[in-house]
């Protein structure tokens, strides 16, 4: 049996203790019929997050590396498995919120028996068991954004629209001044991860990209400046639309960012803090990729695409911006002084999620974990007000379909030289 050095063991005990104790923060405020109802097929229960973290953990690292580890109950990996066909059968995506039982506190007692096995074993595990409880850690954080928003989803769909961190009246913001622009010559760059610390699959192998000559904003669009595309038609223009964004319009009947009405005149949003003016200083958020291209294509700009954008960001700090850092108000916050790249709003672009030249899926039932969604997806980069602080990089690439809005999903603009 090898044991890890305990400076080793210990650091990786602390993170893990960190981001499981964050997920438990985020679900503090609910009740167990809360934590069980499910608002739409693309967002899952509370609860279900809770048990499919630790279903991660449990299955990937004290089932497969920790010699006489026996499951906490048998019944979990059909219920909690997420998409995983290496591993059997599993419940319906779009049944998660009938699992009615077992309730939020036997949830988190399955959270309590993971955690104490899995940092017990810590200091034997080798080092692919180890490299899985990083990912493991990676993963939850992905879950603890994706809790943020089926939070937000689930309560916007209850007539009382209740907060779920109830937050003082805002002081109006000064609206920022009007997008600058960050010119770029035309370079062949290194674009994906380097190697240096942790990243997922699918943002290598690092590679070079051609990045023609081009113009970046120096900030994200404004609900202001949301709100000109909207007085001016552009939801009812169809040459600003993608064919399948305006066919998309038509059957939905969209009209304005998800969560936003029009009250007496006065634009609104739901949020987490409940019901709201909208703020025209923040970034606009909750637009799928069909109203981002739609936007730009009124502004007479285009999104970027990802290599333009990580070329542009490689020079910030990642770890810095409005990010997650513990439960409480969550939201996109008024646009600040000079370029910022992190933080607020994930920010769609013009790229197609594709593999990097070279790129080969892991072997065994991690291998399914990004590649098999390359394909019909959009690119995102940057993170959000959802996004745990130290989880993106500049190389991180989210992915969502062209439809989907209820993340924290903004715009940022590019032009050609």
């Amino acid at each position: 049996m090898q044991v890890q050095p305990a400076s080793a063991s210990d650091e990786l005990a602390a993170r893990y203790t960190k981001v499981r104790r964050l997920s438990e923060a985020l679900v503090a405020p609910l009740g167990d019929a809360d934590a069980t109802v499910q608002s739409m097929d693309d967002a899952s229960p509370a609860k279900w997050h809770l048990a499919h973290t630790s279903w991660f953990f449990e299955t990937f690292i004290l089932r497969d590396h920790v010699a006489g580890y026996r499951l906490h109950d048998p019944r979990f990996p059909f219920l909690f498995n997420s998409y995983y066909e290496a591993e059997g059968r599993r419940h319906a995506r779009g049944r998660r919120g009938m699992i009615t039982r077992p309730s939020l506190d036997e949830v988190l007692a399955y959270r309590a028996a993971v955690d104490a096995a899995l940092v017990a074993a810590l200091p034997t595990l080798g080092e692919e068991a180890r490299t899985l409880v990083a990912l493991g850690c990676h993963h939850e954080q992905q879950h603890q954004e994706l809790l943020v928003t089926d939070i937000l989803h689930l309560f916007s769909e209850n007539p009382l629209e209740p907060a779920i961190w109830p937050a003082a009246r805002k002081v109006p913001v000064a609206v920022p001044e009007p997008i600058g622009w960050i010119a770029r010559d035309e370079a062949i760059v290194e674009v994906g991860h380097d190697g240096a610390g942790f990243a997922f699959d699918c943002e290598g192998p690092r590679h070079r990209a051609l990045v023609p000559a081009h113009r970046i904003a120096d900030r994200t669009v404004t609900n202001g400046e949301w709100q000109a595309f909207i007085a001016d038609g552009g939801y009812g223009e169809p040459r600003w639309w993608l064919a399948d964004g305006w066919a998309w319009v038509q059957r939905e009947g969209i009209s304005a960012p998800l969560y936003w009405e029009e009250r007496d005149g006065t634009w609104t949003r739901f949020g987490l803090d409940g019901r709201r003016p909208v703020d025209r200083a923040a970034p606009v958020t909750h637009v799928s990729f069909y109203e981002a291209d739609a936007y730009a294509s009124w502004a007479g700009a285009r999104l970027p695409t990802e290599f333009e954008w990580e070329a542009a960001a490689a020079a910030y700090d990642a770890a810095a911006g409005n990010q997650l850092d513990r439960a409480g108000a969550i939201e996109p916050r008024p646009a600040g002084n000079g370029p910022a790249f992190f933080g607020d709003v994930w920010e769609w672009t013009g790229s197609a999620y594709r593999p990097y030249p070279g790129f080969a899926a892991a072997e065994g039932a991690v291998g399914e974990y990004n590649g098999k969604f390359m394909s019909g997806q959009f690119v995102l980069r940057g993170g959000s007000c959802a996004t745990p602080r130290g989880h993106v990089r500049p190389c991180y690439r989210n992915f969502f379909y062209p439809h989907q809005r209820w993340q924290f999903t903004g715009v940022r603009l590019a032009k050609d030289a």
